[in-house]
């Protein structure tokens, strides 16, 4: 799956040709360097890596400066590594948005926002103990009964609870490219994209 890395700009709406209002959302893709060429006799598998993103030299490890030296680019902040890319890429060269066209469908990869430690209510959709009748004063929002009986005696694994909640990576599939904007970098797809803006995302085709 061959892809490119982008930034979530935000969120916006714009109308088809039938005049319908569609919202979507603007991520900057590119462009990415080829930072690594893997091959099946060095690595034992095909890939490439692509960074994104620069970053100050000072801030990163002398390791990464020389990786990113062979290459002949700045240090960047975001490195993934993809796969069935058609073209021939050597290192150092540059993929910009051009890579998808108007109207295909792609998938992109995020981290979802982070909500902190929530209650089954917002966390798993709970409705909650029900009607504040029969003296009940702080049970509507509680999970209720989370056991069986004596047998099997525990609390079986996977059992929806409160806890942690986003911070997940997130695929949303099969999302429409509305607009390619080559000058300014930017992709406009239809639909929502996990994380907040400026997160970091996957966008493969």
């Amino acid at each position: 799956m061959s892809g490119l890395i982008g930034k979530k700009i935000g969120m916006t709406s714009i109308f088809d040709e039938n005049g319908k209002n569609v919202p979507c959302t603007v991520i900057e893709v590119g462009p990415c360097v080829v930072t690594q060429v893997r091959t099946e006799e060095v690595d034992g598998y095909n890939a490439i890596q692509l960074g994104f993103d620069d970053k100050a030299d000072k801030n990163a490890t002398k390791a990464a400066q020389g990786h990113f030296k062979k290459a002949g680019t700045a240090v960047k902040r975001k490195v993934v590594e993809f796969q069935g890319f058609d073209e021939e890429l050597n290192l150092g060269d540059l993929v910009t948005v051009e890579h998808f066209v108007e109207g295909e469908f792609v998938d992109v990869v995020g981290t979802s926002k982070g909500k902190g430690f929530q209650g089954v209510v917002k966390r798993h959709n709970f409705g909650g103990v029900g009607q504040a009748t029969h003296g009940q004063h702080n049970r509507l929002r509680a999970p209720g009964s989370i056991g069986a009986a004596s047998y099997p005696a525990r609390v079986f694994k996977g059992m929806r609870m409160a806890g942690q909640m986003g911070g997940d990576t997130v695929k949303v599939q099969n999302l429409k490219v509305l607009k390619v904007v080559s000058d300014k970098n930017l992709l406009v797809v239809k639909g929502c994209v996990p994380g907040h803006k400026n997160a970091y995302v996957t966008v493969v085709k």
